[in-house]
C-alpha cells in the first residue's frame, strides 16, 4: 500500500498540497495522490541525517554492508510491485524494468562487498623514524572518511537504478553518508515504495533513523534548499544542463562550498571508421538503430552523433539505418516534458537551413510519444553552427559528413565533454584509432571499440563522466566502486595513539584490510 507521504527519519508525512504522477501509455493522470515536498521537510531530513552521520561513519564495514544488502533484499522482495508502478509511470516495459532491478540490487551488493574489503579506506601508515637525520620523522597515517550527509536527486530515465536506491545513494551510503533523498515526481509511486524497503531494511539492521530520507516533489524550491541546506556536505545530481548548472552554481556559492557531482548531457559520438564501413556499413547501421531506439532513447549513452567520411559507403549506411529506424515504432516517452523537448529540438533540426533530414516524422497517437529521426550536416556548417551540437534527448542522431580523416581530427579536437566516444573500426583502421585516441581522452570519460555505449557495467573500472557538460568534475564517475570516492575525504592523524586511531589504521590490522605501509601495499592475511 502507498501512503503518498514524505518518509523523514523514519516518519512518514504529509505536505501542504498533493500531486499525481502521469501515465505516459495514456497521458492520464494515475489514481494515487502524493504529497508535496517542503523546505521543513528537507530541514528536518537534513538535521536528522546531520545528528547519525557521525554514528553511521564509524560503524564497522561489515555493519553497513549488512545494511545495503538487507536494502536489496527488500527491494527484491517488492519486485512485483516494482515493475507494476514502474510500467504505469514510466511506460517502460516489464522486461527493462526487472533488468533494471537486477542492476539496483547488484550495485548495492558490489558496494556491499568492496566496503568489507576495505582498499577503499586507502589506509596510509608511514611509521616514526625518531633516528633520522637531520629530523626525526613522526608517525602519520591516513584515510579516507565519509563527508557528511549527502542530498541525492532521482532521474527521470532510470526509475530504480539512478534513483532511490540508485548508484549515489548507494556510493554515498556505502561511504558512511546518510542520504537525503528528492523524489523525482515522475515516479513517485516506485520511489515510496523504494523507500519502504530502505524503512525496512533501518529497522531489520537497527541503523540510526536519520540515516535515510525521502522527500517528494515540491518545485524548484526543494531541489535548491537541499543543495544549499548547511548540512549537506555533497550532493549527486542526473539530469538537465540547465537545472544542474542551476544547482551547481548554489553549491559552490554557499558559504561553505559543497562538491556537486551533476550528469548533465552528451551526445556520445560515434566515429565510422572508412575501412570498416567498406566492409560492413549496413551492419554497423543496423546494430546502431537498435542502440539508438533502446528505451526510446533516453539513455544518457545514447549514440546521437555520428562522425563519418562522405560517400557511397555513408549514403549506405544512412540508406540502412533510415529503412531499420522507419519500421521502428513510435513509443511513449518517460514524460510530457521529455516529449516536449524531444519535439522541440526535432523541429528546429527539420527546420534548420544546413541539416538534411533523412528521416523525421511524428506519427504516434500516445501525448507523450517519440519517434525516431537521422539527420545530416556537413563537417564545416557543423563547425559554423554551435547549436546543433545540443544534446537530443531521444531516439535521434545528426550524422557529421567529413571530407577527409584530418577533418574528423579536427572536429574531434574542438568536441565538448562526453560521457562515451565509440569507435567502429576494423583492424586496417588501427592506425587512423591511434590519432583519434589521444582527442577522445580529452573530452570523453569511456573510449569503446566495436560495441555501443547503452550499457554501463557496475564494476571497479568503470567510469561514467567526463568533462563538462557530461558532469561537472571530470575527476569522478556515478558508476562502479571509484564512485565511492565522491563522498569521502582523506584525514591525517600524526603522532596518535593506536587506541585513539581508527580501526582500519591501528597496528595489527584488526579490519583485516589491504594497506599501504612505509611506501609498500600489505595485503589481509
Amino acid at each position: 500500500m502507498l501512503s503518498g507521504k514524505n518518509y523523514i527519519a523514519g516518519e512518514w508525512l504529509d505536505g501542504p498540497d498533493v500531486f499525481q504522477a502521469d501515465n505516459p501509455a495514456t497521458g492520464e493522470k494515475l489514481p494515487t495522490k502524493f504529497q508535496q515536498g517542503t523546505e521543513d521537510h528537507v530541514d528536518q531530513a537534513a538535521r536528522a541525517a546531520n545528528e547519525c552521520a557521525e554514528e553511521f561513519a564509524a560503524m564497522a564495514p561489515s555493519k553497513r554492508a549488512g545494511f545495503l544488502r538487507a536494502c536489496a533484499d527488500e527491494i527484491d522482495a517488492r519486485g512485483d510491485e516494482l515493475t507494476k508502478f514502474g510500467n504505469l509511470e514510466s511506460a517502460l516495459p516489464p522486461a527493462r524494468l526487472q533488468g533494471e532491478r537486477g542492476r539496483t540490487v547488484g550495485q548495492l551488493r558490489f558496494f556491499a562487498d568492496w566496503i568489507e574489503e576495505g582498499s577503499w579506506f586507502e589506509a596510509r601508515i608511514e611509521t616514526a623514524q625518531p633516528d633520522r637525520a637531520p629530523l626525526p620523522k613522526p608517525d602519520i597515517r591516513s584515510m579516507f572518511k565519509a563527508l557528511g550527509p549527502v542530498g541525492v536527486f532521482g532521474a527521470s530515465n532510470f526509475p530504480l537504478a539512478f534513483s532511490v536506491a540508485g548508484g549515489d545513494t548507494a556510493s554515498a551510503l556505502a561511504a558512511g553518508c546518510p542520504v537525503v533523498f528528492k523524489a523525482h515526481a515522475a515516479h513517485p509511486g516506485t520511489s515510496e515504495l523504494v523507500a519502504q524497503a530502505i524503512d525496512a531494511a533501518i529497522k531489520k539492521t537497527g541503523m540510526p533513523k536519520g540515516v535515510f530520507s525521502m522527500v517528494h516533489e515540491g518545485g524548484h524550491v526543494i531541489g535548491q534548499s537541499l543543495v544549499a541546506h548547511p548540512m549537506i556536505k555533497a550532493v549527486g545530481f542526473t539530469g538537465s544542463t540547465g537545472g544542474g548548472r542551476a544547482l551547481f552554481d548554489i553549491a559552490v556559492s554557499r558559504p561553505e562550498p559543497i562538491p556537486f557531482y551533476g550528469e548533465l548531457g552528451s551526445n556520445n559520438p560515434v566515429y565510422l571508421m572508412p575501412n570498416a564501413m567498406a566492409k560492413n556499413a549496413a551492419g554497423i547501421a543496423k546494430a546502431w538503430a537498435g542502440s539508438l531506439t533502446m528505451g526510446v532513447g533516453q539513455f544518457c549513452t545514447n549514440p546521437g552523433l555520428l562522425l563519418a567520411l562522405k560517400g557511397d559507403d555513408l549514403d549506405t549506411f544512412v540508406t540502412t539505418a533510415v529503412a531499420e529506424l522507419g519500421g521502428v515504432a513510435s513509443q511513449a516517452m518517460l514524460t510530457d516534458r521529455v516529449s516536449s523537448a524531444y519535439h522541440d529540438v526535432n523541429n528546429a533540426m527539420a527546420k534548420h537551413p544546413k541539416v538534411t533530414s533523412a528521416l523525421s516524422r511524428r506519427d504516434g497517437d500516445g501525448p507523450f510519444e517519440g519517434s525516431p529521426a537521422v539527420y545530416r550536416v556537413s563537417a564545416a556548417d557543423w563547425e559554423a553552427n554551435p547549436e546543433l551540437a545540443e544534446e537530443m534527448f531521444g531516439p535521434a542522431g545528426i550524422i557529421i559528413e567529413c571530407d577527409s580523416t584530418d577533418q574528423i581530427l579536427t572536429i574531434s579536437a574542438k568536441l565538448h565533454g562526453q560521457l562515451t566516444a565509440t569507435i567502429q573500426m576494423d583492424d586496417s583502421d588501427a592506425e587512423f584509432a591511434g590519432k583519434l585516441r589521444p582527442l577522445l581522452e580529452k573530452c570523453a570519460g569511456r573510449i569503446l571499440i566495436n560495441g555501443w555505449p547503452t550499457g554501463v557495467e557496475v564494476c571497479h573500472s568503470m567510469v561514467h563522466g567526463g568533462p563538462y557538460p557530461a558532469s561537472t568534475d571530470s575527476r569522478a564517475t556515478s558508476v562502479g566502486s571509484l564512485a565511492i570516492k565522491r563522498f569521502v575525504r582523506p584525514v591525517a592523524y600524526q603522532a596518535f595513539a593506536d587506541a585513539l586511531l581508527p580501526d582500519a589504521l591501528k597496528d595489527g590490522n584488526p579490519l583485516n584490510i589491504p594497506r599501504l605501509v612505509d611506501g609498500k601495499w600489505q595485503l589481509p592475511k
